[in-house]
């Protein structure tokens, strides 16, 4: 993959923070897996998309609690036919809905007109109104905009525990690739050092030949090791060729992607060490799962929709009462007068009640759903949890003892060494030595990257592999 020069540069800002080594090579950089996260968590853009969660929960609260905001109108009608005014009618007016079902009104009116209605009247000055309208049975604990301020909360937690999940896979896959990347990376340098191994086989086997100690066909043995480690080399390298590209896919600068500097090599993976990668947790406790917490959010809404439904079996019963302040000719100040005074009482409620009914049932029947599916759920993890805690001890067990596969390679190869120089061996005997530390040393990088990977799937099953990374940094 070939990057135009203004991503090299954001690359080149980007590894700002990794260390540079001088063991291997002067000029290597070590990608470190806590600054592989870290580049993950600020850049990555399902990283980004997963805070945005919080920005999505945020507009949800504010437009629930838009339905309680105060309320504005104003209507100005005037009619003139055949030269006459009939009427002018001017009305402005508020309301201010409130918490407990009550909502606050006022207006003010001002009239005029020869043929208007008597019901409209009102003084020179105008009449205002101030007063309430109350639901006295539906409505009074629980209303379609308490309704949806309360799942907009449960929304904002819903948001909280999606972004955790979002991370959760993100970082789970991520992780997989640095591991991967960290064995055919160490994979590739015990090639290379069974590769100079074998080629000084080779360039003593031919010097004993030219001193007339070893025939010629040793010599072609050796040179077949060498060729030998090329075509391991070859074919490892290909797998590492793949593990970095794959490694890449997680890695941007600001909203561009980049690729590694050719020098940037992965941390020493430690195969003679087998603590695990991360802070070790407790028992997972399933109810935190954000898969199961995501059914439960879902729980909590439709428990709060069906409230709300289960109101609506109330009758309708709203009361009003709106005192009128009149102002007189000698004052333009409204005045208060006990005798002057509107009020109404509505009622309404439905025979049957079939629509109420199908409503409520229908969010039991979700409910109820989600219920099983969380018991289903928590099932499946438990059982994950527990295969994945055998395959760890099985596989702990495994490196160990390989490391002591490859210990004993190593001095049975030593040995061999020993043999050989006091022309006791063959090249043949000698290579087989050096194929078995081969082989054993790259079976001991691939079954500590299994363990590896299996403990972070561990965190991933148990729904914290967010905090199990964290315990790294």
């Amino acid at each position: 993959m070939k990057i135009a020069s203004p991503i090299h540069i954001a690359a080149v800002c980007c590894l700002l923070f990794f260390t540079k080594q001088g063991i291997a090579q002067q000029d290597s950089i070590v990608l470190s897996y806590a600054a592989f996260i870290e580049n993950i968590l600020q850049y990555h853009p399902v990283a980004r998309q997963a805070a945005l969660q919080n920005d999505f929960a945020a507009v949800e609260k504010l437009a629930a609690k838009g339905r309680f905001d105060p309320q504005l109108a104003a209507d100005w009608n005037d009619k003139y036919f055949d030269k006459k005014h009939y009427y002018r009618i001017f009305n402005a007016g508020f309301q201010i809905p409130t918490w407990y079902g009550l909502t606050l009104n006022g207006s003010y009116e001002n009239t005029d007109g020869v043929y208007l209605n008597p019901e409209n009247t009102t003084t020179n000055m105008g009449l205002w109104t101030l007063g309430v309208e109350a639901n006295l049975l539906q409505g009074l604990l629980i209303d379609e905009r308490r309704a949806a301020v309360q799942q907009a909360r449960v929304f904002q937690q819903a948001a909280a525990n999606e972004q955790k999940r979002m991370l959760n896979e993100l970082l789970f896959a991520a992780s997989l690739a640095y591991v991967n990347w960290q064995a055919a990376f160490n994979t590739q340098r015990i090639i290379e050092e069974s590769m100079v191994l074998a080629r000084e086989y080779l360039s003593a086997t031919r010097e004993s030949f030219f001193n007339g100690d070893k025939p010629a066909i040793d010599t072609l043995e050796a040179f077949m090791i060498v060729q030998d480690r090329q075509l391991r080399l070859q074919a490892n390298a290909i797998d590492l060729v793949k593990t970095r590209q794959h490694l890449e896919n997680f890695l941007w600068y600001e909203q561009l992607p980049i690729e590694l500097k050719p020098a940037t090599t992965p941390e020493p993976m430690q195969t003679g060490a087998l603590g695990p990668p991360f802070v070790a947790v407790p028992e997972p406790q399933l109810e935190n799962h954000p898969e199961i917490l995501e059914k439960q959010f879902k729980i909590t809404q439709y428990e709060i929709e069906q409230r709300l439904k289960r109101d609506k079996f109330k009758p309708k019963l709203k009361v009003k009462y709106n005192p009128l302040l009149a102002t007189s000719d000698n004052s333009v100040a409204p005045e208060f007068m006990l005798s002057n005074y509107k009020w109404g009482l509505g009622f309404a409620m439905p025979l049957l009640f079939r629509s109420e009914r199908a409503a409520v049932q229908k969010t039991s029947v979700a409910i109820r759903e989600l219920e099983l599916g969380i018991s289903d759920k928590q099932n499946n993890l438990r059982n994950k949890l527990q295969a994945n805690r055998e395959i760890q001890a099985v596989l702990r067990e495994q490196v160990g003892l390989q490391q002591q596969n490859v210990a004993n390679a190593g001095t049975l190869l030593e040995a061999e060494n020993e043999k050989y120089s006091i022309g006791e061996s063959s090249v043949f005997l000698l290579n087989k030595r050096a194929e078995k530390l081969l082989e054993t040393r790259i079976k001991l990088v691939e079954l500590t990257a299994k363990y590896q990977g299996n403990q972070m799937e561990y965190f991933y099953v148990a729904g914290n592999f967010v905090g199990a990374v964290a315990g790294t940094n």
